[in-house]
């Protein structure tokens, strides 16, 4: 199993200039004794990079949060139980984001030719369409809030 994090450190390490932190390997079903490849990525960064499996492992990503998120992603975190009453990745808030920082986003992650689309999809893990659609199934079903904003 380690020689499939080293081969994926191996193919993707170049992103770590980019942000990502190759966290290693962790078990995420101790029945199963499943295990994935997690790694940590930046909110700026072009999800699209990273694969969802890599040689049989499910890759995990986690966006780091940090004191310096732009305001749609700003959400009081001290208070008990803040994610019931706000979701802080709801599509909305990558909307936003883009529509008030989208000249800003292509340079950061130098693709000047990037539409609204290719950036939604590439800070929204990959794919915003489907992150949507998941989270408006969630909130439908109850596990997730609705979006409101801060």
């Amino acid at each position: 199993m380690f020689e499939i994090l080293k081969s994926f450190e191996t193919k993707y390490g170049y992103l770590k200039k980019k942000g990502l932190i190759i966290e290693g390997l962790a078990m995420v079903d101790v029945k199963k004794k499943k295990h994935v490849i997690k790694v940590t990525r930046p909110l700026v960064f072009d999800n699209r990079l990273i694969p969802k499996r890599f040689e049989g492992l499910d890759v995990k990503t986690s966006i780091k949060i940090s004191s310096e998120m732009p305001k749609e992603f700003n959400v009081d975190r001290t208070k008990p139980d803040w994610h019931k009453s706000y979701y802080m990745w709801a599509p909305e808030r990558f909307m936003k984001f883009v529509e008030r920082c989208e000249n800003e986003l292509r340079a950061q992650l130098e693709c000047p030719q990037m539409t609204k689309s290719e950036l939604l999809d590439a800070l929204c893990f990959g794919n915003f369409q489907e992150h949507s659609q998941k989270s408006q199934q969630l909130i439908k079903e109850g596990k997730l809030p609705a979006y409101k904003a801060n």
